[in-house]
């Protein structure tokens, strides 16, 4: 069987979206399913968006997703270059191959002239098609036109109109008429490629067997197919991937409608696993109710027939959801250490200095709370330093407003003392001793153990009482009680 290749091949132009994402992971499960290659091409010769460190972020972007490529920058391979811009002599070959068969012409008609013919055929109420106003260039012979032809002047594509049918293996079969070939440019006036001529040279060079690409590429297809055509050469496998949608499903997802870019996400703590699960099902399943994948199960449990061929909803409340997954089930199942070694730049900065074991233990207890690793800032740092003692949390708690001042005093004097005479600092003493109190205090355990969490923490919410205490300490624990109720007693 032919080996199968597959290629991720984005414009260095800006940050990478969740889209581009998506176009990379699907070509590499099928290569990584198949035992075959997966390609990272830098498509890069629309100078003048090209942004100054976008290859190495596209990269950097990839290798924290776990979608190594195995020919391309970096790790090379025997069909390079693999920057568009280092493969000028390719296209050029590939071009004189087309004048020489009378498929292409040069034409140096000014872009100003162009805008002329465009206005025409709107005022005649006619759709606009170059092919329509080809210059005499287009008929000198193959001859003529190979010597004329020079670097600055712009090579268009010479059309032969005619219907065109193919197999998408997303959208099913596709075909169209004549009336949407054109003479496309091949050349621009800088003399490199346009995507339209590069990306088919580049594919067939590298042995490209299947293409995923966004579905905005469908109206062009009738002009690749020519080109294919004229060019002699097989087509691939084509795969056009549905639009991730916005929120309210009624357009393509952009950045105005609240999706970050992907290192955004990183930056926020959303870890690795998360990310490509998600965007993985973003318009696949598997026809069953899981939702969990590793990167292992995805490329077992994948197929390009599962791919839905319409556009799915962006969610980022479930890009949440599955980071939370996440994050349990790498503690749960590699443990605190390996979770622990995400966690680097998330902690309070009060927590610099701390011990790593003490970290840890506090991790041990929080991570199934998190949604985000960066949720450790807000929610850990009463763990570092003492919180800021602020009484109306407990006076307006809706659990504790119904007691007395003396009636909270009383509670807090009855644990100290409790406490203090407390050597076996383990959760599970503790647990034992807090249930007792409970029994003494003769309060509803969410007054009672609402008290002594705020008392302790003065925070929204904390882990269980029991491991909060212990993993803060004995001295911690009684010095913030005796704080809060000396706080209470001045008023």
């Amino acid at each position: 069987m032919k080996e199968i290749r597959t290629r991720f091949a984005p414009s260095p132009t800006g940050y990478i979206h969740i889209g581009n994402v998506r176009s990379a992971i699907y070509p590499y499960l099928i290569a990584r399913q198949n035992d075959g290659k997966f390609i990272l091409r830098i498509e890069d010769t629309d100078r003048a968006r090209y942004v100054e460190g976008a290859t190495e972020l596209i990269e950097d972007t990839l290798k924290w997703l776990g979608l190594e490529w195995d020919e391309g920058p970096i790790v090379g391979g025997e069909n390079g270059p693999y920057f568009q811009t280092e493969r000028k002599d390719h296209y050029i070959a590939w071009a004189k191959k087309l004048i020489e068969t009378g498929r292409a012409y040069p034409d140096d008609t000014p872009s100003e002239k162009i805008d002329e013919y465009r206005k025409e055929d709107n005022a005649k109420k006619i759709p606009y098609l170059y092919r329509n106003h080809r210059p005499a260039s287009a008929e000198n012979s193959p001859e003529e036109n190979l010597e004329i032809w020079k670097e600055g002047t712009p090579l268009r594509f010479k059309a032969d109109p005619k219907n065109y049918e193919w197999k998408d293996e997303v959208m099913g079969e596709m075909h169209t008429g004549p009336e949407v070939c054109d003479d496309i440019i091949l050349i621009k006036k800088d003399g490199l490629p346009t995507y339209n001529f590069a990306h088919i040279i580049d594919d067939a060079e590298m042995g490209v067997t299947h293409i995923a690409r966004g579905v905005e590429y469908l109206s062009s297809m009738p002009n690749y197919l020519a080109l294919y055509e004229a060019l002699g050469l097989d087509r691939p496998l084509f795969l056009s991937l549905p639009h991730i949608l916005a929120p309210q499903g009624n357009k393509k997802l952009g950045k105005r409608d609240g999706a970050k870019s992907v290192t955004e996400y990183r930056d926020d703590g959303v870890l690795p696993e998360a990310m490509l699960n998600y965007l993985a099902c973003l318009g696949w399943n598997d026809g069953t109710e899981k939702e969990i994948y590793s990167k292992d199960e995805l490329i077992k449990a994948f197929s390009i027939d599962r791919i839905q061929n319409s556009g799915a909803r962006f969610d980022e409340v479930k890009i949440y959801w599955y980071n939370g997954q996440w994050i349990r089930k790498i503690a749960d199942e590699q443990g605190i250490d390996e979770l622990y070694s995400r966690t680097k730049g998330f902690w309070p900065e009060v927590a610099e200095n701390e011990p790593e074991d003490y970290k840890k233990k506090v991790l041990s207890i929080i991570y199934d709370r998190l949604k985000t690793l960066s949720d450790l800032k807000s929610m850990t740092e009463y763990f570092f330093v003492d919180p800021k003692i602020d009484a109306s949390m407990i006076l307006e708690n809706k659990f504790l407003k119904k007691l007395s001042e003396t009636e909270l005093i009383e509670l807090l004097t009855l644990t100290i003392e409790r406490l203090n005479d407390v050597s076996d600092w383990s959760e599970e003493n503790l647990q034992k001793e807090l249930n007792d109190l409970l029994a003494k205090s003769g309060k509803k355990p969410a007054e009672y153990f609402s008290l002594v969490r705020i008392a302790v923490s003065f925070a929204p919410f904390s882990p269980a009482l029991h491991q909060t205490l212990s993993v803060l300490g004995r001295d911690k624990v009684l010095s913030r009680l005796n704080m809060t109720r000396t706080a209470l007693v001045s008023g």
